[in-house]
């Protein structure tokens, strides 16, 4: 998919680009090295633009937030923009950013697969692209990828499922416990790369408990195509609950015992279809469910009794590797990075830097959430 762009004001910035760009040895910061690195002179005070997909999800405003934060501190400029989940939209907003002169533009994408254009007027400009949570796919001009350990996260969402159900202790250890145990599953967007990786992950954990009848899916959905829910849509997957609870349950001679949610905003939707469909909370028929971003009302949630767990992904952390890569490149070296394997976009194998996620529940978010500074008392009230 093209967008339109102003191949006139791309050409100039190019040239521009060219006679401000020295070549520089490149240089590691302790870890892998990245290849080469570009350079640029008198990197302080250069723009970097920021491109976020929407500011309906809480976790996307704090990426945003943290990463203009982290970049004016370390003495650049920026440029922060939300796309409202409009594909044209963030399109035309990073070709702007292109444009005004940014040297390098970190993009956390609606749809990984659609900027192909917009990728290859950055790269002909001379820009460097950061890859930020979303692996941006079908190009080669992508410089590198910052994220989280997205195939870990859907092991601990299956995990925490199973311990939730009792099939594990806290400790990860087989309790002895038999089931069966009747579940349902969730999966992300079809157009989002990280939705395929956590549902890998959970069902590198799952499958085989679904093959020996430790687990029963009663509806039958198991493959991705079948459960995915397009756009993260809280809306949709309450719909989808909705169903499977009238098509599968309804009758009373089966009891739902966990959902496995990849997400919070997910969670929400399906936590309002349990309530709806008589459920209720902190009772023995209440189900596991689980999910992912630690959102306030999902926190809340969990606290309540309501939400079983979520998986903690600290976007300051993130957004901190971001503006590292960044300034690297800003100054001529190579990011650190520590995966050069995971992470094919299908042109290229994007050099990656992994942060561990950390799976919460009501025994730990005060020490993960509350001591750490990511949320105060306050927040959660």
């Amino acid at each position: 998919m093209k967008f339109s762009t102003r191949k006139t004001a791309v050409a100039l910035v190019a040239a521009g680009l060219l006679v401000t760009t020295a070549a520089c040895s490149g240089g590691g910061r302790g870890g892998s090295g990245g290849g080469d690195a570009g350079s640029t002179t008198d990197s302080k005070g250069a723009l970097v633009g920021i491109e976020m997909p929407t500011k309906v999800d809480q976790r996307w405003i704090q990426d945003g937030d943290n990463v203009v934060k982290y970049l004016k501190a370390a003495g650049y400029k920026t440029d922060l923009e939300y796309a409202d989940n409009d594909i044209p939209t963030q399109g035309q907003q990073i070709e702007t950013m292109i444009t005004k002169g940014a040297k390098v533009i970190i993009i956390a994408s609606i749809d990984g697969g659609a900027l192909g254009q917009q990728l290859d007027d950055a790269k002909a400009a001379g820009v460097k692209v950061i890859a930020y949570d979303r692996l941006l796919t079908g190009n080669e001009n992508v410089d590198y990828y910052a994220t989280f350990d997205n195939f870990k996260v859907g092991v601990q969402q299956a995990n925490s499922l199973l311990t939730g159900l009792g099939y594990l202790d806290a400790s990860g250890a087989k309790t002895g416990k038999k089931g069966p145990w009747h579940v349902e599953l969730f999966a992300g967007s079809p157009d989002d790369n990280n939705a395929t990786f956590f549902y890998n992950g959970a069902m590198s954990v799952l499958k085989p408990l679904i093959a020996d009848g430790t687990l029963v899916v009663t509806s039958g959905q198991t493959g991705f195509s079948q459960i995915a829910i397009q756009g993260w849509d809280p809306a949709t997957a309450k719909h989808r609950m909705d169903d499977l609870l009238a098509k599968s349950y309804s009758s009373g001679k089966i009891k739902l015992d966990g959902v496995l949610s990849p997400y919070d905003g997910l969670s929400n939707g399906i936590l309002s279809a349990l309530t709806a469909g008589g459920y209720k909370p902190n009772t023995s028929d209440w189900p596991v469910v689980t999910g992912q971003d630690a959102e306030v009302t999902s926190v809340k949630n969990i606290a309540k009794g309501e939400q079983y767990s979520t998986i903690f992904k600290d976007t300051r952390k993130l957004a901190q590797q971001a503006v590292d890569m960044t300034e690297a490149l800003l100054q001529g070296k190579s990011p650190e990075i520590n995966d050069t394997k995971s992470y094919d976009n299908g042109k290229k194998v994007v050099p990656t830097y992994l942060l561990p996620p950390v799976v919460v529940t009501k025994e730990n978010y005060q020490k993960e959430l509350i001591d750490s500074g990511y949320y105060s008392e306050d927040d959660l009230k």
